[in-house]
């Protein structure tokens, strides 16, 4: 949250992203988090937390959806070598849960595997479509991230690392417009 607060702020540090570090981490990585991201353009995780090599795993995805071989990816960090912190991290505007939203809301569906990414939200969808909103795509975003980041604590294999508190697994969510990211659920205590 440091790195973000300098990403908002102009301060950047731009740190670990030099020719000592790049040899530092060539044998081996110990990062500190992963960041499960959408593949947005506008919401790269390196920069908006300003960190650099061999500081986070980072996986992104359409809306930051989850299936067997991305959440294996999550669990790579912390099941191999301890890293304490897993970040979901929604972001404003998300054209893939707005596709997704207005596809599900019609009954249509998205081309080719864009349908997937829809199928994925769906939980998310119908969660939003229970309560009233002023704007839904937004509800449904951060209600997505919160699913996401949810399911991923109980996971079996990475629960008992979260009751044990050696890991920590946070919804956030990003704002394009001030580049503040945003702790929806699950912030460490300590």
């Amino acid at each position: 949250m440091d790195g973000n607060k300098r990403w908002v702020d102009g301060t950047l540090q731009h740190p670990d992203r030099d020719p000592g570090r790049r040899e530092f981490v060539a044998e081996e990585q110990d990062p500190f988090g992963v960041i499960l991201s959408c593949i947005d353009s506008r919401v790269p995780p390196e920069l908006l937390f300003d960190t650099g090599l061999g500081d986070v795993f980072v996986m992104r995805t359409g809306g930051q959806v989850v299936d067997s071989v991305v959440t294996g990816s999550v669990e790579y960090g912390p099941m191999t070598s301890g890293t304490p912190l897993i970040v979901v991290l929604g972001h404003q505007r998300c054209g893939a849960i707005k596709a997704a939203y207005k596809a599900l809301k019609e009954g249509k569906e998205l081309p080719g595997n864009l349908q997937a990414i829809a199928e994925a939200l769906k939980p998310a969808y119908d969660e939003t479509a229970k309560g009233k909103h002023s704007d839904p795509v937004d509800a449904m975003i951060r209600i997505h991230t919160k699913q996401t980041s949810a399911a991923l604590r109980s996971n079996a294999d990475l629960a008992p690392m979260v009751k044990k508190g050696a890991l920590a697994v946070v919804s956030a969510y990003y704002s394009l417009d001030t580049g503040r990211v945003e702790v929806l659920t699950g912030a460490p205590s300590a």
